[in-house]
């Protein structure tokens, strides 16, 4: 992503005409290579950690120095139109940003969509569709705000143009922002406001958002790196900058250092941030102010940071970094597609920069330029005109891509052909019959619990709310709880709910084993899940429930273990669990555990839509798929009261666990079971538990 262009050489203000406030734009009527030098480390930033996020793991603060830069330059021009003209244009200012901005990014996002519909994987296609529309709307940033609070979309692979998200900040960052010099205009006419009054305003938009960053980023990380709301402060540090350049410079003593201490601070948040850093937040200050700082330095005399950001190749690549970041993105992804890789080796890495910095060069030469050299966009129904047609023709391109999917998106379920698990005994557990559901639809066959709402998020902490589902006099209560392993076995007990007039009460957690022992959740301590399991024995007690059903991750670990081994892991959880779990046991309320389920590869359904012809090149083999060890095993044999369902031969035929059974798809994901897959697994599930519960003091539910 790169902000708008350096500001051109103004006129000289008419003759009569007062400065606003009294403030001079001198800091920004000459053009600044430092600051393309300043936009080329943070596009190759932002590409070398997209080739290789271990080389830079913090480059994605690329992203943050760029959003500086662009508050810096775009409240520059207001400033100056304030101050030559009086007032703000709206309509100059849109046209001049449909002008620099949406023809190469058009260009780019038509060529991802019919490249994607050649390269990509069918699977794919319907979530690159709804990306390519939110990316040519300029609304990329909310759309994956939204997966990133879907807990189940972890596993989702990125879209080719998904990196559109900062544009889509920008973009809505340029609706508000001509707003506030427009009523600064006209309060600086009418009341002589000067631009102290403008310096409290921007400064307001810097502590609100920020202080709203640093909150979001605390409480719900994942989409608070993509909302607006919490980059605005990072905006609003250019325009604060800008600002109070245009009143004058720093001493030359002070410049020259803090031109290395700046471009220190970004490289050093490069090198030491990673995934795992709480962003943008209060962690974001740090490259921030960094960048704040070197354009701050502007060139002072002696030895400084801006000679080594004017040199040519800085310049060069700050020419072009608005078209690079356009452009690296789709390649490295379609790289990885073609090659069937998850990574890109040294020379494919050196391939993928190459031609995204090929591609960047002839998208400036061949449409950026002639666009701004002939004024091809001048008035406001030309850039209007530019900017439907744009969103629209890509709009079309994704269309085209969504139809595609729907095309098998029609198998319909077929009690006599997708026999699922009641085929395992055959000589075939799969005939070659068209498989349900389709590659494309099972990502989404999923219990209907997340849907109702009933599967709790990361955040929530009080399971008071519960969700009931069956009889409302019913013959057995059965309480459902433990992560979205055992939410997945929902569809199943609604069945045996059915069947044997059971009510089901559902206290699924995200991420959250039912445990007693601290877990994590994004490198932290998930207090929410310690929390809302200590309040789930209470529930289950006072409603005096007939079962607790559970089962969870596997891979599920205590929080604090630090470099612990496997089998001390495993050891604390177990330990958690029957702590827990005796809670509930020494009420005379039994507990049934599921071993998990085996796992599979992560891009499963990219395989059989890729392999219709041979399924059986999905398949994965029992060592792979099955974590040798359960916790839950370990932990019912601690406690009184609770027994162990193993399925496992549901799942996996001697040495091989099929990712279709009797024409049914089994995963919905590389762990999670399809919703199809759990239902015909019910009968199955009731026996086995009938059998568990054979041994208790209660018996077998009726």
């Amino acid at each position: 992503m790169r902000p708008p262009a350096l500001p051109a050489q103004p006129s000289v203000p008419p003759g009569g005409r007062p400065s606003v406030g009294g403030a001079s734009a001198r800091a920004s009527t000459r053009f600044r290579p430092e600051v393309q030098g300043l936009r080329a480390l943070a596009v190759m930033l932002v590409l070398v950690y997209h080739l290789s996020p271990g080389l830079i793991p913090g480059g994605y603060v690329g992203v943050d120095v760029f959003f500086v830069i662009s508050g810096f330059l775009i409240t520059s021009l207001l400033l100056r139109e304030v101050e030559r003209n009086g007032r703000v244009s709206l309509s100059g200012f849109y046209v001049r940003r449909v002008r620099r901005l949406l023809p190469a990014a058009t260009v780019v996002l038509l060529v991802t969509g019919a490249v994607s519909l050649v390269v990509l994987p069918v699977t794919r296609l319907g979530d690159t569709a709804w990306q390519l529309a939110a990316s040519a709307f300029y609304v990329e940033n909310l759309y994956l705000a939204d997966q990133a609070l879907d807990y189940l979309a972890a596993e989702t692979p990125p879209s080719p143009v998904q990196h559109f998200w900062s544009l889509s900040v920008e973009e809505q960052f340029y609706l508000v922002w001509p707003l506030l010099f427009l009523l600064w205009g006209l309060a600086a006419r009418r009341w002589r406001a000067g631009t102290g009054s403008l310096v409290t305003v921007l400064a307001s938009v810097f502590v609100v958002s920020l202080v709203h960053s640093i909150l979001a980023t605390a409480s719900d990380a994942p989409s608070a790196y993509f909302m607006p709301f919490t980059r605005a402060w990072e905006l609003a540090t250019g325009g604060l900058l800008a600002v109070l350049m245009a009143r004058g410079s720093l001493p030359n003593a002070v410049r020259l250092p803090l031109g290395w201490i700046g471009l220190a601070a970004i490289v050093a948040s490069a090198l030491l941030y990673d995934s795992g850093t709480p962003f943008p937040g209060y962690t974001a200050l740090l490259p921030v102010l960094g960048s704040a700082a070197v354009i701050a330095a502007e060139r002072p005399s002696g030895p400084a940071a801006s000679r080594l950001l004017s040199t040519g190749p800085a310049r060069f690549l700050g020419d072009v970094s608005y078209a690079l970041y356009l452009w690296h993105w789709p390649i490295i992804i379609f790289a990885l597609v073609l090659l069937d890789r998850d990574s890109l080796g040294p020379l494919g890495m050196i391939v993928a920069a190459t031609l995204s910095i090929l591609a960047a060069w002839a998208t400036k030469v061949c449409v950026e330029d002639p666009v701004a050299r002939r004024g091809l966009i001048r008035t406001g129904r030309a850039a209007l005109l530019v900017a439907v047609t744009g969103m629209l023709t890509v709009a079309l391109v994704a269309a085209v891509a969504w139809f595609r999917t729907e095309r098998i998106r029609t198998v319909e379920f077929d009690p006599a052909v997708h026999l699922g698990p009641g085929a395992i005994g055959s000589s075939e557990i799969s005939s070659g019959a068209m498989i349900y559901p389709s590659p494309i639809d099972a990502e989404d066959d999923m219990p209907r619990t997340y849907d109702d709402g009933c599967q709790a998020g990361f955040d929530e902490d009080d399971p008071s709310d519960r969700c009931s589902y069956g009889s409302d006099d019913p013959e057995a209560t059965v309480v459902i709880t433990g992560d979205s392993h055992s939410a997945h076995w929902f569809p199943a007990l609604e069945e045996l709910a059915e069947q044997r007039d059971w009510r089901l009460v559902v206290f699924s957690k995200s991420a959250c084993a039912f445990t007693g022992v601290m877990v994590g959740k994004e490198g932290g301590a998930y207090e929410e899940c310690m929390d809302w399991n200590r309040a789930v024995v209470d529930e289950v007690v006072e409603m005096d429930a007939d079962l607790v059903f559970t089962s969870s991750s596997a891979k599920g670990s205590p929080y604090g273990l630090g470099d612990a081994g496997a089998e001390e892991s495993r050891q604390a959880m177990s330990e958690g669990m029957a702590e827990l779990w005796s809670e509930v046991t020494r009420e005379g309320i039994p507990v049934i555990a599921v071993r998990d389920t085996p796992r599979t590869e992560s891009n499963v359904l990219e395989c059989l839509a890729a392999n219709t012809e041979d399924l059986t090149t999905c398949d994965r083999s029992l060592e792979e798929a099955l974590e040798p060890e359960d916790p839950q095993k370990e932990a019912v044999e601690r406690v009184d009261g609770a027994e162990l369902v193993d399925l496992t031969d549901r799942f996996c035929v001697e040495d091989a666990c099929p990712a279709v059974v009797g024409n049914v798809v089994v995963y919905r994901d590389s762990h999670h079971i399809t919703r199809t897959y759990s239902r015909l697994l019910a009968d199955e599930l009731g026996e086995r538990m009938d059998e568990a519960l054979a041994g208790t003091p209660g018996g077998p539910l009726p």
